[in-house]
C-alpha cells in the first residue's frame, strides 16, 4: 500500500466513496459522478476580487483539494494537493441568449474528470445576459455532495462581500476533511457502534423479503415471474439497456409549499416525512400493496465538523414501510419519522454491505431491485445560510444534468432561491421511464399530500380511493 504520493500522505477511501466508484465502475459513461451547478447574483461584480475569494475559499476547503491515485493493485487512496493555482476562467455569455447559456454549461457538466492525479473540480467565472454574474461549478460526486457545494458557494460569496462590504463579516472557518475522514476511518475499522450498526440492519433484512412496485404498477414484477417462470418473484430489473438520463423540474408554487411546511411545523415532521408518506401512498394505490420501498439517502451532517468539512457522506438505503389501508394518514407520517429516526441512528452503516447482504438472503436475477426510485430532500437553501444579509440581492442557483444515471428514476426536491417553493427534481433514465410517467406521479404525489395534510384523520384507503 503507499503510504504517500508526491509527497503528500495518503488516506483510504470512505465508504460512501466507495459506493460511488462501485457504479462508476460499470457505467460507460464517465460523467455519472459529475455535480453542475451555478450561482449567480443581480450584480456588478469584480472578477479580480472574486477571483481571490474562489483561491481563499480552495485554501479553507479541504475537500476542494482531494486528489485521487491508484497502487499496483488497483486500490484507490485520496490526498490532499497543498493548494489551487490554476486559472479560473471568466466567460462572457452576454451577447447569447440564457438558453445558449445554460446549453454550454450543461456540456461543460458532461466531461467527466480524469481520476489520477487530477484535480476534481473546475469553477469558471460567468457573465449572463440578464444582467446576473457569479460562478459555474463543476465537481466530483468522490469530492463533495449537494451540502458541501451549497457550503463552498456560501463560502466564495461572504469571503467577496467581506471584501467588498464593510459590514459583512469574515465567514467562520471550515472544518477539517481529513480530521473527519480519519473518524469516518476509525468507525469502518471496528468499534461498538460499527457492530451495532450490523446488527440493527441485518435484523431488518432478515425480517422478510420486501416486494417491487412499479411507478405504473406490476409491469415489471409481471415480466419477472413470467422471465422466471416464479410467480412468487418479489424483485422486478426497472433499469434500462442505456444510462442515458434526462432531468425533467416540476414546480410546486410557494404558497402551496408553504402549506405543506406548515403542516410539518404543527405535528414536529420533517417534509421528507410527508414527501415518503405521498410517493408510499403513490405506489400502494398503484399496485396494491402495502408493502412499499424506497431508497432514501441520508446526508449524516448531524455535529458542525460533519456539516462543514465538505467531501461527500450521502449514504443511501432502502426504506421500507408496511401500512394497511386502514392506517391514518397521521399513522402513517408518524412511522416515516420513527423509520426515519431509526435509520438516521445507524447511518454509518456501509450500503454496500447492506445491498450485498440482502443479495445473499434473497438473491434475485441480475439487475433485480424492490425500489422503483430514489429520494433526497435538500434542505439548505442560500437563504437560509444567511445570505439575506445582502440586502435583498436577488440571486439565482441552478443545477445542469450530467446526462448518465445508473437508476431508473430518482428524485431530489429543493427550494426555490426566489420564492422557496419547491422544485422536484427528476433525473431518470430515458429509456426506463417517460415524462409523461413522472407528470402523473408528481400530479398524483401532491393530490395525496394535500388530500392528506388537509385532514390527517383520514385512513390511507380514502385518501387513495378519493384521489
Amino acid at each position: 500500500m503507499m503510504k504517500t504520493r508526491k509527497g503528500h500522505k495518503v488516506y483510504p477511501l470512505t465508504v460512501a466513496q466507495k459506493f460511488h466508484f462501485f457504479y462508476l465502475d460499470f457505467c460507460p459513461k464517465k460523467q455519472v459522478l459529475n455535480i453542475g451547478t451555478s450561482l449567480t447574483i443581480e450584480v456588478e461584480l469584480d472578477f479580480e476580487v472574486l477571483r481571490q475569494s474562489v483561491y481563499k475559499a480552495y485554501e479553507r476547503c479541504e475537500a476542494m483539494r482531494l486528489r485521487f491515485a491508484q497502487d499496483k493493485e488497483g486500490n484507490w487512496y485520496q490526498y490532499l494537493a497543498d493548494k489551487e493555482e490554476r486559472e479560473i476562467e471568466l466567460v462572457d455569455f452576454r451577447d447569447q441568449s440564457m438558453e445558449e447559456a445554460e446549453d454550454v454549461m450543461r456540456g461543460w457538466t458532461q466531461v467527466p474528470f480524469e481520476h489520477h492525479d487530477a484535480p476534481m473540480n473546475r469553477i469558471v467565472m460567468i457573465q449572463t445576459s440578464d444582467g446576473h454574474n457569479g460562478v459555474y461549478l463543476l465537481v466530483d460526486h468522490l469530492t463533495m455532495d449537494a451540502q458541501s457545494i451549497i457550503c463552498f458557494l456560501k463560502d466564495i460569496i461572504e469571503l467577496y462581500c467581506n471584501t467588498m462590504y464593510e459590514d459583512v463579516p469574515y465567514p467562520k472557518d471550515m472544518a477539517s476533511y481529513i480530521e473527519q475522514l480519519k473518524k469516518d476511518l476509525d468507525y469502518e475499522a471496528g468499534c461498538r457502534a460499527k457492530e451495532r450498526d450490523t446488527e440493527f440492519f441485518h435484523k431488518l433484512i432478515e425480517a422478510s423479503e420486501p416486494i417491487y412496485n412499479g411507478i405504473d404498477g406490476t409491469v415489471r414484477l409481471d415480466e419477472a415471474r413470467a422471465r422466471t417462470k416464479n410467480p412468487n418473484v418479489r424483485a422486478a430489473v426497472n433499469v434500462s439497456d442505456s444510462v442515458d438520463s434526462a432531468l425533467d423540474i416540476f414546480h410546486l408554487e410557494a404558497e402551496p409549499t408553504a402549506r405543506l411546511m406548515k403542516f410539518c411545523e404543527n405535528y414536529h415532521v420533517s417534509l421528507v416525512c410527508l414527501l415518503m408518506m405521498g410517493l408510499r401512498t403513490y405506489f400502494q394505490k398503484m399496485n396494491g400493496n402495502d408493502d412499499v420501498s424506497i431508497n432514501t439517502a441520508i446526508a449524516r451532517r448531524a455535529t458542525l465538523s460533519e456539516k462543514k468539512s465538505g467531501g461527500t457522506r450521502i449514504h443511501s438505503f432502502p426504506f421500507r414501510t408496511i401500512l394497511s389501508e386502514d392506517k391514518t394518514f397521521l399513522e402513517g407520517i408518524y412511522l416515516m419519522r420513527d423509520k426515519q429516526n431509526e435509520l438516521f441512528r445507524h447511518a454509518n452503516f456501509d450500503p454496500v454491505s447492506y445491498f450485498a447482504y440482502r443479495g445473499r438472503l434473497y438473491p434475485t436475477e441480475a439487475g433485480g431491485t424492490y425500489e422503483p426510485m430514489s429520494l433526497t430532500y435538500q434542505p439548505l437553501t442560500l437563504r437560509e445560510k444567511g445570505l439575506d444579509k445582502l440586502g435583498g440581492i436577488h440571486y439565482k442557483t441552478k443545477w445542469y444534468p450530467n446526462g448518465a444515471t445508473t437508476q431508473a428514476m430518482y428524485l431530489t426536491v429543493m427550494h426555490r432561491s426566489d420564492d422557496n417553493g419547491l422544485d422536484f427534481n427528476f433525473e431518470h433514465q430515458i429509456k426506463a421511464v417517460s415524462r409523461e410517467k413522472l407528470e402523473y406521479l408528481y400530479y398524483y404525489l401532491c393530490k395525496i399530500m394535500f388530500k392528506g395534510i388537509e385532514n390527517p384523520e383520514q385512513k390511507i384507503g380514502d385518501i387513495i380511493s378519493a384521489v
